[in-house]
């Protein structure tokens, strides 16, 4: 599946994007779902929505 069409960013996605590592990635995406559920959506654990992602990182460019 094409990056464009995935809806979720995965841990290992998101470290590769950011140059960090996974364990990093994972603590960014749960701090990104958790203000999701604060917002009252439903999460999905160790993958965060790629929009909701790229709308919080400052300086993200698609």
């Amino acid at each position: 599946m094409a990056t464009e069409a995935k809806i979720y960013i995965t841990a290992n996605e998101l470290s590769e994007m950011l140059g960090i590592s996974t364990g990093h990635a994972y603590k960014i995406i749960r701090q990104l779902n958790k203000e999701l559920e604060q917002a009252g959506f439903i999460v999905i654990s160790g993958k965060v929505p790629r929009r909701y992602f790229e709308k919080r990182w400052y300086g993200f460019i698609a």
